[in-house]
């Protein structure tokens, strides 16, 4: 799948969405206002003088009242889950039960599944998730939620853990980041908020009626009171189902299909068959199946990795479950269900072993140079199985020390801090004296250990490295993320200079962490003139070719390579001079490109690479400099550069 088509889809989903919910609302006012029409016609002591048409000509004062309160009371509703979705993924899975697995865990089962989950956003170029088990729940499911990647949740619930071997739990996770990469999860979300205006009357009708029908049972004394309560209860049931039946309709509609495409997805990140196909056939064969028992799935069973509840026909929200797995697995039959078992425990479930110290070797795609700009763009939102094999060789060789800093709530965040001071000699002292005034001096000597640690490193390793920091980071309140921006802002301009590679590194950090801190606010682009647009895109592409080349000729050359992608309105446009180019330009210009659609992120990523490799020698702060254009814009790039900057060395 395309990953910028897919982005523009969801957005269109999400209008469509808007359009739906409103004919919904109408409907449900429309009958509750019969409803209390009717109970005034069937109550008043007119209403055999006139027919209930008269009635509403006669008194619609009531009734207008009625269809107000009732609008107010559904958007009210929308708004206000809206409101508490707002702070991000993790909110949905706390709410489902979900307990958050630490940075730190030691469990076997629960650190597998956080090295799993770290190795599938390495592989994808995204922060890491948070991590939620529902420890409640015995059957098979997962989901993510959340605006963007920097507010990512994946929860699985303990089934999961318990019955699935690695290779099917990483095709599950698989499964679970194509939602997050394709936009699937942006979209899930914000249908959560809205459809729960429409599905507010039926959920209060089931408590009311679970509610009776339980104090009916525990006191007979109290019971008088049970069947008014049932009586309304059913009354708002009733008129609730129109919400559920559109909400159930609208969430069939949008995921299904996704379902299908997020299986094909997990295929082609793990190169394999079995892992996914195995999970789904577990689902079939094992007595709980994927349904959720302590939490209600009615909310989010289309954000679900299989069926939630037993919706079927037109409510179903996913694919049958064999048509799933013949479209992964076509020689399989329903007697093929296995029997299902536990996975036996052990220390080396997390499948790291002893080799955590051997070099990570780029994944080898064999790219023509020509073709490098399209490949480029072509692998954002798409890792495949070389990507996820790199990520975890990756992941084991970082050194010990600051894998286990990048886990802990405390040391992730000097380490951050670490990562940021300057790799030579040039002003790391003073930057190192900053840090003592700000951090104190006993954590600035932890960040000068840190630091000497991540010199010895690749500088392959040190994006990666800020990715694995997020859960913990995420741990501390948002003032002291805020804190830590501002702090690493201070160190990159220490000596009044920034450089390309403090840069891009800071740029990624403020903008993972502006999503982590305002989920909703940071998950949509502004509307921006086409000549703003069009200007930004040039200068973007002066400052790359202005980084990038040594004279000014080579300079010239890369700019009118990248350019050729953008048409006949770039023709007029050449390179000028570097003096009125900087790295705020640059700031700028990534600020106003965020506002363009999936193909104008497409042409840019192609064009940025274009200039890059003109010169056939990509250094690491080009490399940085793409997966920052790309962190910007909400495009998640996976290592394929570092493979490309790798054959050139």
């Amino acid at each position: 799948m395309n990953f910028f088509d897919a982005q523009d889809r969801a957005r269109r989903a999400t209008r469509w969405l808007v359009v739906v919910y409103f004919i919904a609302t109408a409907f449900i006012v429309i009958g509750v206002t019969l409803v209390v029409g009717f109970a005034l016609f069937s109550t008043s002591m007119d209403g055999y003088r006139y027919s209930p048409g008269e009635m509403l000509v006669a008194n619609p004062g009531p009734l207008l009242v009625t269809a107000a309160l009732t609008s107010l009371f559904i958007i009210g509703a929308s708004l206000y889950k809206t409101t508490v979705l707002s702070s991000g993924g993790g909110r949905v899975a706390r709410q489902m039960g979900g307990t958050l697995v630490p940075a730190d865990v030691s469990d076997p089962r629960r650190r597998r599944l956080r090295n799993v989950v770290e190795e599938m956003a390495i592989a994808s170029g995204v922060p890491v998730p948070e991590i939620y088990v529902l420890e409640q729940e015995s059957s098979i499911n997962a989901f993510a939620a959340g605006y963007t990647p920097g507010d990512a949740a994946i929860a699985v619930t303990r089934g999961t853990l318990e019955l699935l071997e690695r290779d099917e739990l990483q095709g599950v996770i698989a499964h679970e980041f194509s939602h997050i990469l394709n936009g699937d999860m942006r979209l899930n979300i914000r249908m959560m908020g809205v459809l729960f205006g429409i599905l507010i009357l039926g959920l209060m009708g089931r408590m009311i009626l679970r509610g009776g029908y339980h104090s009916r049972l525990l006191s007979s004394r109290r019971g008088k009171g049970a069947p008014v309560a049932l009586l309304i209860g059913v009354g708002v049931a009733v008129l609730g189902w129109i919400g559920v039946f559109f909400a159930r309709l609208i969430k069939a509609g949008v995921s299904r299909q996704r379902e299908y495409l997020a299986d094909a997805s997990a295929v082609q990140f793990t190169r394999q068959t079995d892992g996914i196909a195995n999970a789904l056939k577990k689902i079939g064969g094992y007595k709980e199946a994927s349904y959720l028992r302590a939490a209600d799935p009615e909310e989010i069973s289309h954000m679900l990795f299989g069926s939630g509840a037993r919706f079927t026909g037109l409510f179903a929200t996913h694919p049958p479950l064999p048509d799933r797995i013949r479209a992964i697995d076509p020689s399989f039959r329903e007697s093929d269900y296995p029997t299902v078992a536990p996975v036996p425990v052990s220390d080396s479930m997390a499948g790291d072993a002893t080799s955590a110290m051997a070099s990570a070797a780029a994944p080898a795609h064999a790219v023509p140079a020509a073709d490098l700009p399209d490949s480029v763009a072509e692998s954002a939102g798409n890792p495949d199985a070389q990507d996820v094999a790199y990520a975890r060789q990756l992941r084991q060789s970082i050194p010990e020390s600051l894998y286990d800093a990048a886990h802990s709530a405390e040391l992730a965040y000097l380490l951050v801090i670490a990562l940021i001071i300057d790799r030579g000699h040039g002003h790391r002292d003073r930057q190192l004296q900053l840090a003592g005034d700000r951090l104190g001096t006993e954590r600035a000597r932890i960040v000068q250990r840190l630091h000497e640690e991540v010199r010895a490193m690749h500088a392959d390793y040190r994006l990666p490295l800020l990715e694995i920091t997020f859960p913990a980071l995420k741990l501390r309140p948002p003032a002291q993320l805020e804190y830590l921006v501002e702090l690493a802002g201070r160190l990159i301009d220490v000596d009044g200079q920034v450089d390309l590679y403090e840069y891009c590194f800071y740029r990624v950090l403020r903008t993972s962490v502006g999503q982590a801190v305002n989920p909703a606010q940071s998950s949509g682009p502004r509307r921006r003139a086409r000549r703003e647009l069009r200007q930004a895109a040039i200068d973007l592409l002066t400052v790359v070719a202005d980084y990038g080349h040594e004279d000014k000729g080579s300079r010239e050359k890369a700019f009118d390579a990248g350019k050729a992608y953008f048409g006949k309105w770039a023709r007029d446009h050449t390179f000028e001079s570097k003096e009125r180019y900087t790295l705020r330009a640059l700031e700028r210009s990534l600020d106003l490109l965020n506002a363009l659609n999936g193909k104008g992120r497409q042409l840019i990523l192609k064009a940025v690479t274009a200039v890059v490799v003109h010169d056939n020698r990509v250094t690491a702060a080009e490399t940085g400099l793409i997966r920052t254009v790309c962190a910007s814009l909400d495009v998640p790039l996976p290592p394929l550069v570092a493979a490309l900057r790798n054959k050139s060395e």
